[in-house]
């Protein structure tokens, strides 16, 4: 089974040429703690037998500076695409998209949330994003979005308006889990399962909150199979922000998909990202 994973970070160690600029001014514990560089990244992948991976902007590192992003998909064109970080409030932000597009990435992420910024930030749906929302469903730019559920009351009326885009909810849009299943407190996460493009990303982080109280990882991927189906979820590990080697991230998710229909278990690690993200099939051999 050929294993995409669709949200790792990589930390250059080089701060001179990639300086520090996190989002908010302040840089996230796990990134000035157990930073990975791109080869190290890669190193892990080889060992936990990882085809391709989506290198996502570390807002909380560089900001809406992706240059390191956009290095190391060049260095390995092969293994990597990437996805950068945008002011969508910015009244240049489609040339900011047209920029990293040509530079050869893949989708953009809006972060609205974080361990350095907890909370859910006004400014998702805000008019003066609709400029590079429109120009996402234009050019079937898919969006990643690290949000909470506080957010998607915004979200929906952007579909509403802009029902065409591709959207990655990080983490599932961090759904309250606490009830357990049918999992009522986390019913506008699977609304948002009408719009067509809505696709979710399942971490290490929802897989730990579906462990908590009544809940379990496995009642959890039931739902949402059933609310969503397979083909609109993809597997992330959050590494190196996630505690644990990347091959134990992968072993997690292994175990909790391990009693689906191989068909599915294909589409979570793989064949969904690869929706999402066109361009991780040009390496198929």
């Amino acid at each position: 089974m050929r294993i995409i994973d669709t949200h790792l970070h990589a930390i250059a160690s080089d701060t001179t040429t990639y300086p520090t600029a996190p989002i908010g001014g302040q840089q996230s514990d796990w990134s000035r703690q157990h930073p990975v560089d791109a080869a190290g990244v890669l190193r892990a992948m080889d060992k936990a037998n990882i085809a391709k991976a989506v290198v996502v902007q570390a807002s909380t590192v560089y900001g809406h500076d992706n240059r390191y992003v956009v290095d190391t998909v060049h260095a390995h064109p092969d293994r990597f695409v990437g996805v950068y970080s945008i002011d969508a409030l910015a009244p240049d932000a489609v040339e900011h998209i047209d920029r990293w597009q040509a530079a050869g990435l893949s989708g953009f992420r809006l972060f609205t949330t974080g361990s350095t910024m907890p909370g859910q930030s006004q400014w998702l749906g805000h008019k003066d994003s609709y400029a590079a929302w429109a120009h996402a469903e234009a050019l079937g730019i898919p969006v990643c979005l690290q949000m909470t559920m506080q957010g998607l009351p915004a979200l929906r009326a952007l579909l509403e308006r802009f029902p065409r885009t591709r959207v990655l909810l990080d983490h599932c849009a961090r759904p309250d889990l606490s009830d357990g299943a049918p999992y009522k407190a986390a019913s506008a996460l699977f609304d948002m399962a009408t719009f067509p493009g809505v696709y979710l990303k399942l971490t290490n982080r929802t897989l730990a909150a579906a462990a908590m109280g009544p809940s379990s990882p496995a009642a959890f991927l039931e739902k949402i199979i059933d609310v969503f189906g397979a083909g609109r979820i993809a597997w992330g590990s959050n590494f190196p922000a996630a505690e644990g080697a990347l091959h134990e991230l992968l072993e997690v998710a292994r175990v909790v998909l391990q009693d689906l229909a191989q068909a599915d278990r294909a589409l979570i690690l793989g064949g969904t990202a690869e929706i999402i993200y066109p361009a991780l099939k040009a390496a198929r051999p």
